[in-house]
């Protein structure tokens, strides 16, 4: 059994608008994700990455905050507070309004906003 508080995470990452919080339990991980208000994936972690779209595999759970998800093919889906969300790699995302968007997520946080 392993239990760790997200208030502690045992990495952290930041790129532009982005904090990035990960704990790992036992070979697993779970990431508490912060954007700021203006925060889209092409352009806050893009650069850090290299990769033309998001290919981290996600499933999420949206704390607070909105956000637009827009896959590759062109299909979007917005999410906000209490929605879980599967998203597949090959998107952009982007914050909606003026409210951070926080989302804890139990797919990514291994790769997420590493470089390439």
């Amino acid at each position: 059994m392993f239990v760790k508080n997200l208030s502690t995470p045992d990495e952290t990452r930041k790129m532009p608008k982005t904090k990035i919080e990960v704990i790992n339990l036992g070979g697993e991980t779970i990431m508490r994700a912060i954007f700021q208000p203006g925060w889209k994936w092409s352009e806050c972690v893009k650069p850090t990455v290299g990769t033309d779209s998001c290919l981290a595999p996600h499933v999420n759970y949206i704390v607070s905050g909105r956000m637009m998800i827009k896959m590759d093919n062109g299909t979007q889906k917005e999410t906000g507070p209490g929605d879980a969300a599967v998203i597949p790699p090959g998107h952009d995302a982007w914050v909606l309004g003026d409210e951070e968007c926080v989302a804890i997520d139990f797919g990514a946080g291994k790769m997420y906003g590493k470089a390439k």
